[in-house]
């Protein structure tokens, strides 16, 4: 995929550029909000903004690129880049977007490594970034496509659940009346709304909901303050939208999906807010009559903050061969564990499927564990949510 002229070049430059990449991140976003304020304010997440997750997550995107196409110059990385597609296209990202990163990436680059960058590194690395842009911008095209060509569609509040004390879920159907999609078990929307300060912020909720419903149902965790700054969209959810209230969402999208035969064994792990996807697959699992042994794993601070259990509860208990293993910190009684999330006693089938959504420690962990099981690392599918898609490539 990439030049000969120019792997020779990036594999020279790439440690430089690589201690360096912080600083260039840094000043990359300080000159493209400076000349595209709206891109912060409608477009980017303004609490991972102040966090500086964002600017660890370009950085960590495009070394991981470029030390893929190093280590592998014959194979794409498309499982990264397809994670990235997906995000994108919910979002409404178009190609000409990635025009103005390139201007003010590459500015960044030439002030932050001065007379190093010759006309030979910045036309290797040119060669780079737009390989990865070239490449997602194609995924993206497909998959606008695919969806219908919509961007985010206006969705009235039908009903509002409270699940926990900090997760709420909605019920939305069309404002215009029209037809609801179908989606695939596991996938995500954005979800659109106008903040107080008059800034329009978009997040991703997984659906939560059974496919095939009149109405689409998605979960949303309150953010708390605390380490980080606090969630301003699932803050103002939380607060400010009740039924009859109109938001903005997107068709769905996400490549965490069930993909398996009826009798396949299934593992399906979460911990914490990640259950949303797990619900909607057990749902549909029970929907489409799967006969095959389905193991279900998921963690939680206590029984009172596993939020769907009921569901959870229901809808494993419907298949023909499944068990859940809930985990709770504290309060967990007599039916279940005490503590973090064990496979040290568990049974795992030969040729089981995972697949995993929570916090990205948790994953990690369990993914280790499955493969010190048997389990293939290909058969192991997770989600991962927020400004470190490519991390959950990197263990």
């Amino acid at each position: 995929m990439l030049s000969e002229q120019s792997a020779a070049t990036v594999r020279a430059t790439l440690p430089a550029v690589g201690a360096a990449i912080g600083e260039i991140t840094e000043r990359f976003y300080a000159k493209l909000f400076a000349a595209h304020p709206d891109l912060l304010r409608n477009l980017f997440n303004r609490g991972n903004q102040a966090s500086g997750a964002q600017k660890q997550a370009l950085a960590g995107s495009i070394a991981a690129f470029a030390t893929h196409l190093l280590e592998h110059p014959d194979r794409r990385p498309d499982a990264m880049l397809g994670r990235i597609a997906h995000k994108h296209a919910s979002l409404g990202v178009c190609p000409k977007q990635y025009e103005v990163v390139h201007r003010h990436l590459f500015a960044a680059i030439a002030e932050v490594l001065g007379e190093a960058v010759t006309p030979e590194v910045a036309a290797a690395w040119d060669e780079v970034y737009w390989l990865m842009a070239n490449a997602l911008v194609a995924v993206e095209k497909r998959l606008y496509e695919e969806s219908g060509g919509r961007g985010l569609r206006e969705w009235e509040v039908v009903d509002r659940i409270e699940e926990t004390a900090d997760v709420v879920s909605f019920r939305v159907r069309p404002a215009d009346g029209g037809p609801v999609a179908g989606f695939r078990a596991g996938q995500y929307v954005s979800v659109g709304v106008t903040l107080a300060d008059g800034a329009r912020q978009i997040r991703q909720y997984s659906l939560s909901g059974a496919p095939g419903e009149a109405v689409r149902q998605f979960s949303v965790k309150r953010v708390h303050g605390g380490t980080g700054p606090e969630g301003e969209v699932s803050n103002h959810l939380h607060a400010r939208v009740r039924p009859g209230d109109v938001l903005e969402l997107s068709e769905p999208y996400g490549d965490l999906v069930l993909d398996t035969g009826a009798d396949t064994p299934l593992l399906l792990a979460s911990a914490g807010i990640g259950v949303t996807p797990m619900v909607a697959m057990l749902a549909d699992l029970a929907a489409v009559g799967h006969q095959g042994p389905v193991t279900v794993l998921h963690g939680d601070r206590s029984p009172a903050d596993h939020a769907l259990r009921a569901d959870h509860e229901t809808y494993t208990d419907k298949l023909p061969d499944a068990r859940a293993h809930f985990f709770y910190e504290r309060d967990a009684g007599p039916d279940h564990r005490t503590g973090l999330v064990d496979l040290s006693g568990l049974a795992v089938r030969p040729g089981t499927r995972a697949y995993l959504c929570g916090p990205l420690p948790f994953m990690r962990a369990v993914r280790s564990g499955l493969i010190a099981k048997g389990v293939a690392p290909a058969d192991i599918h997770y989600e991962v949510f927020g400004p470190d898609l490519w991390l959950a490539h990197q263990g």
